[in-house]
């Protein structure tokens, strides 16, 4: 049985001869079009369609030295926390014309660091990546390769070069100060073990006063994790009157196994997450959680590399772009 050879792509040659014009017009009429008339790109880009030609990137970013790539890591696409970012990264890059080529550290040092070399070595335009990176050898390689680096999703007094985020710490305080103000002093921490994560129950303890029972689970949190957790810190303390949770996942966890012990939320236990995922208001009963700007992190990471990206100083390179409680249901809020 013979195999049919494969077809070859279209070039911009195939173009021009189907619109019949020269290579160069037909060229213009793809990258710079105002410099043809109007019937020459109508005439170009139904040649286009005819030849299925797609334009080589990599070929005119040697010439640019532009590359159109960003590339984004997270810890892990599960995470639902990080998703708001990562679609308005893509959605502010793509309108300037840049796409995003995702990776995952899933929480891994040694993983970081493969991951960024990889994207390195792709000379991306930009780098934006969820969570400080600890490597130093990394970051000195960032730095060396001249790449903009954008972190989110936390906060830094030396970043590798931009940032936009917040503090967990303060926000561990604040929930704590949360619990305080309502009189709850039998209070659970159930978390994830990633840096961020305890980051925050470091700042709760210390705005608290005091060791409270904790559950700690491997990242990236998830509704069985949660359920586990639950029961893990009622096994360390059965009157336990609020948990706190690093993730809205894991406080969902954890609802659904206080409601198969059959206790009451709030009434018997009280539950507050981190992230305000889009299920969190939706939940029976609805979630309270902290709320960060998801959507305007990734907006600001993305156009803070497209002003590096046109040899644009950035006016604000580290922005805190801060958080607040939503008090719903699972606290008496709702």
């Amino acid at each position: 049985m013979s195999v049919p050879p494969p077809l070859k792509p279209a070039t911009l040659h195939d173009v021009a001869r189907a619109a019949g014009v020269s290579p160069i017009t037909a060229s213009r009429a793809l990258s710079n079009p105002a410099l043809v008339s109007p019937k020459t790109i109508a005439l170009v880009q139904q040649a286009v369609e005819a030849t299925g030609y797609i334009p080589n990137l990599l070929a005119g970013g040697l010439k640019s030295r532009r590359s159109r790539m960003v590339a984004g890591i997270v810890p892990a696409l599960s995470v639902a926390q990080f998703l708001p970012s990562v679609q308005t990264l893509t959605e502010t890059l793509a309108e300037e014309g840049y796409q995003v080529l995702l990776g995952q550290t899933r929480y891994d040092a040694a993983r970081e660091e493969a991951v960024l070399n990889t994207m390195i070595s792709r000379q991306p335009d930009g780098i934006v990546f969820a969570g400080l990176i600890q490597s130093e050898a990394a970051r000195e390689r960032l730095r060396r390769a001249g790449v903009p680096v954008v972190e989110i999703w936390d906060l830094s007094q030396r970043p590798v070069d931009m940032l936009v985020g917040f503090s967990h710490l303060k926000v561990g305080s604040a929930l704590a100060g949360f619990c305080l103000a309502r009189g709850w002093r039998r209070v659970g921490i159930a978390t994830a073990d990633d840096h961020r994560a305890m980051q925050r129950r470091e700042g709760f303890i210390a705005a608290f006063g005091r060791e409270v029972p904790t559950a700690c689970v491997t990242a990236p949190s998830n509704l069985e994790r949660g359920r586990r957790a639950l029961a893990d810190l009622l096994a360390q303390d059965p009157a336990l009157r609020m948990i706190c949770c690093s993730s809205d996942q894991l406080a969902h966890g954890v609802l659904v196994e206080a409601h198969a012990r059959g206790l009451r939320v709030p009434q018997d236990l009280a539950i507050c997450g981190f992230g305000n995922a889009d299920f969190s208001a939706h939940l029976l009963p609805s979630l309270s959680t902290v709320l960060v700007d998801g959507p305007g992190i990734g907006r600001l990471a993305a156009e803070m590399v497209l002003a590096r990206a046109r040899g644009e100083p950035v006016a604000q390179p580290v922005v805190d772009v801060g958080f607040r409680i939503v008090e719903r249901e699972s606290t008496a809020g709702g």
